[in-house]
């Protein structure tokens, strides 16, 4: 049924044109010869342009292609368009005719376009596996896309938490650091005062008299005692 529809334009038009050569051509030579040689003339054109079509066409049923014979066919219709145009020149309105003159070119090329269709066919079956199978391509499609955007979104969430989190220890360490160097600066400034090592020398003076005030900044931190360095023997001439 689906070869019908290119089929059936092409039949049409094939059989427009055979029956417009063959008009033509019996009142263009039927007033110089016998009706019957012009309508000799006019079916041979129309036979041979369709005994070149059929084998073309038989040709194609079996799988095969001959360039001789596409190209006697095509020749056959350039004869019958040839003709029509020459009648649509010599009379005094020659619009219709011209109108008309390209059917045979055109019946060449719908059966050219139906063999093509003819080609390509395939059975309900096939379309149906076919199509199965783009859907089946567009779905995996449009899960990997999904799946990619919650992926990337997911990966957004974290990033910008990890982020937030950084900078809040960030500002923390900061103010750390910044009370840190605040208390260092007051203790090494209260060290280096001259008011205490005054205060020192009060105190240490009344508990050991021969004592010299020093304060040391604290340490954090576990500190290893360092073992003593033995006194080296005395070297003698001997």
């Amino acid at each position: 049924m689906r070869n019908v529809k290119t089929a059936l334009p092409a039949v049409a038009m094939t059989a427009v044109s055979m029956v417009l050569t063959l008009a033509v051509v019996v009142m263009w030579l039927g007033g110089s010869m016998h009706w019957g040689v012009a309508l000799v003339v006019g079916l041979g054109i129309d036979g041979g342009w369709l005994a070149a079509l059929a084998y073309d066409r038989r040709l194609a049923a079996q799988g095969d292609h001959n360039a001789v014979v596409t190209g006697v066919g095509w020749g056959f219709g350039a004869i019958a368009t040839g003709v029509l145009v020459a009648h649509a020149v010599g009379e005094d309105s020659p619009g219709p005719w011209l109108a008309v003159a390209w059917l045979p070119l055109a019946a060449k090329a719908l059966w050219l376009v139906h063999g093509l269709w003819e080609r390509t066919a395939l059975t309900p079956d096939a379309l149906e596996a076919i199509q199965g199978i783009q859907q089946e391509a567009r779905d995996e499609a449009a899960v990997a896309r999904a799946r990619l955007r919650a992926e990337a979104a997911t990966e957004e969430t974290r990033l910008t938490a990890v982020t937030e989190a950084g900078a809040r220890v960030a500002r923390v360490q900061a103010k750390t650091a910044e009370s840190l160097s605040g208390a260092w600066s007051v203790l090494e400034a209260a060290r280096q005062g001259d008011g205490t090592a005054r205060a020192l020398t009060c105190v240490t003076e009344r508990v050991t008299p021969a004592s010299q005030p020093r304060w040391d900044l604290p340490v954090w931190g576990p500190i290893e005692p360092v073992a003593a360095i033995e006194a080296a023997p005395a070297l003698s001439d001997d």
